[in-house]
């Protein structure tokens, strides 16, 4: 048995990592001082058993990390991909800005603390990475220097040996950073004086008046538009931007075809957003109660229904190309991506995974369902090729040289820059390719999940056996280390985002947690605040300090050699 487990071979690998990540994920069910670390825990647990023999091929454990690394970034990369971009609208702009300033700033404090204290700068990245939380920028910076160092002629061993450094620096960090980030935001909480309750008030106020979908009715009261077809109407009036789902004339209830005649007294039953609500009283007239039963009542013949996209062949077409309204007299009010309610505009593109909202008739809506599909047990059927296409793109991207005049040698991605890069593009892309990326909640979170343990558990095996002389020679002095590098670039934001952007404490915290890819954080800040929104402001910045993360780490390699 302790052959099988000190000695390598591939029964002695899979052992030792079932066993590793097993207890590892048993113990993150636990928390410590009200905290729980997860799945870090597999890291701890491979450390400890790696200190005390047992041990993998070192060919067999770098593929392991390697791959498990560029499924959890994958992953990732697909979740995130289809709100990048829409990230950096309104709101989301100074969020992004303060989330790239404070990569910057834990940058520059870590050379800082490197060059005043004459810490080794590689280990200082894994102090960095460890105390942000980030664990692909661990695998990036560990990658980074196999790779330049072999590059330059130098030994893989050494290199090895460093990388194995970097990750016990990376281990201790990690619970400083966890801890020094939840005790930064509890006295932010005092310094700024912050009234719960209040800040959720002003808060719910504030994201009533973001855009938002919303389903009003109005009473045609406008003489500039009485006799004038719907369609000309929504054609000169911005009427991407509204959906006429219902007309009630004289008591019936009707959906209105596109040439539809509008009189003085009809009723609108309208789906649009929250900055567009004043517009469409302006063209159209007062806003009535929305009473659904009398939109509803028996006889009128009409029914709403929401559909699943399950047919490959609509993604990457737009409503506009459908016609769906004019070949089905079927009007989409709303469509579900992901969670989030989107407004059922022309030229919105869907792709399989979508839920859509409509109203009709019942011949209409059947008519529909068989174009689209509407057979949501055919969705938790994993959809791997894109998948896999992407990982085998995403390694060709991470090997490609970005050359920059100061630097010895050209910047890769890497195998996670590389992945997350690719599953990014391809998350918000590909239905405008009509590629389906489309992957179960589920199926995601397994692939997740999958990847990070097998990345851990490699990880904290091959550490394991350096990681208490690296203590005790000298290593404690990282918790410090840790504890500022998390700390100095978070003040520095909270202070600008309070005083300067005037934003509340609550968008504060979920800009943090984001900003530092905590989830830790996150879920340490929603429990302790109860709010929902401070998930969602995390999820703005998240996508592209992850990226930014990635890349710092390896810049910080580079500069190091």
């Amino acid at each position: 048995m302790m052959n099988l487990l000190t000695q390598g071979g591939t029964a002695g690998a899979i052992l030792v990592l079932a066993l590793v990540i097993a207890i590892g994920l048993w113990l993150g069910r636990f928390k410590v001082w009200g905290i729980s670390f997860g799945t870090v825990w597999i890291l701890f647990v491979g450390i400890i058993l790696g200190h005390f023999g047992l041990r993998i091929d070192p060919t067999m454990l770098a593929f392991i990390k390697d791959f498990g690394l560029i499924l959890f970034v994958f992953a990732i990369g697909l979740q995130v991909g289809p709100g990048f971009f829409g990230s950096f609208r309104k709101e989301g702009l100074p969020m992004n800005l303060l989330a790239v300033a404070m990569v910057i700033l834990t940058m520059v404090t870590t050379y800082v603390i490197h060059l005043v204290s004459g810490e080794n700068l590689a280990i200082m990245t894994g102090v960095m990475s460890g105390a942000i939380t980030n664990t692909p920028g661990l695998g990036a910076a560990q990658q980074a220097l196999t790779d330049a160092t072999v590059a330059m002629g130098g030994s893989a061993a050494e290199a090895a040996e460093t990388a194995d450094g970097i990750a016990s620096a990376y281990a201790v960090a990690y619970p400083i950073g966890v801890l020094g980030a939840m005790l930064l935001v509890i006295i932010l909480k005092w310094l700024f004086r912050i009234d719960i309750e209040k800040e959720k008030a002003l808060n719910e106020k504030g994201s009533s008046e973001e855009s938002g979908v919303l389903r009003i009715a109005c009473k045609v009261e406008n003489p500039a538009i009485f006799g004038k077809r719907l369609a000309a109407i929504a054609e000169e009036k911005m009427g991407e931007h509204f959906v006429v789902s219902r007309v009630m004339r004289s008591g019936e209830v009707s959906v209105p075809e596109s040439d539809w005649i509008l009189a003085e007294g009809d009723k609108l039953l309208i789906v649009t957003d929250q900055k567009h609500r004043d517009m469409v009283r302006i063209i159209f007239g007062e806003e009535c109660t929305v009473d659904m039963q009398s939109w509803q009542k028996p006889g009128s013949k009409l029914m709403s229904r929401r559909l699943s996209i399950t047919q490959s062949e609509i993604t990457g077409k737009s409503l506009r190309k459908l016609d769906i309204r004019h070949k089905y007299g079927v009007t989409v009010t709303r469509i579900l991506r992901a969670g989030i309610e989107l407004q059922a505009e022309p030229d919105v593109i869907l792709q399989v995974g979508d839920s859509i909202q409509v109203v009709g008739t019942e011949e209409g809506i059947k008519g529909l369902s068989k174009l689209i599909g509407n057979k949501p047990e055919t969705l938790s059927k994993p959809n791997l090729v894109p998948i896999f296409f992407g990982i085998a793109l995403g390694v060709l991207v991470g090997t490609l040289p970005i050359k920059f005049p100061s630097m010895p040698q050209p910047l890769r991605l890497g195998l996670a820059g590389g992945a997350l890069t690719v599953a990014i593009l391809l998350g918000h892309f590909g239905p405008k390719l009509r590629i389906t990326t489309y992957t179960a909640l589920s199926a995601n979170l397994m692939i997740r999940e999958i990847g990070l343990s097998l990345f851990m558990a490699a990880v904290g095996v091959g550490a394991g056996e350096n990681f208490v002389s690296s203590l005790i020679y000298g290593g404690y002095i990282w918790i410090l280390y840790a504890f500022l590098i998390v700390t100095i670039p978070m003040a520095i934001a909270a202070l600008i985002a309070k005083f300067v952007l005037k934003m509340d404490f609550l968008r504060i915290c979920g800009m943090l947690a984001g900003g530092t890819t905590d989830v830790a954080l996150l879920s340490f800040s929603e429990q302790a605040f109860g709010s929902g929104r401070i998930a969602v402001n995390y999820a703005t910045v998240y996508p592209l300090t992850m990226f930014l993360r990635v890349v710092a780490a390896q810049i910080m390699i580079m500069i190091y050699l």
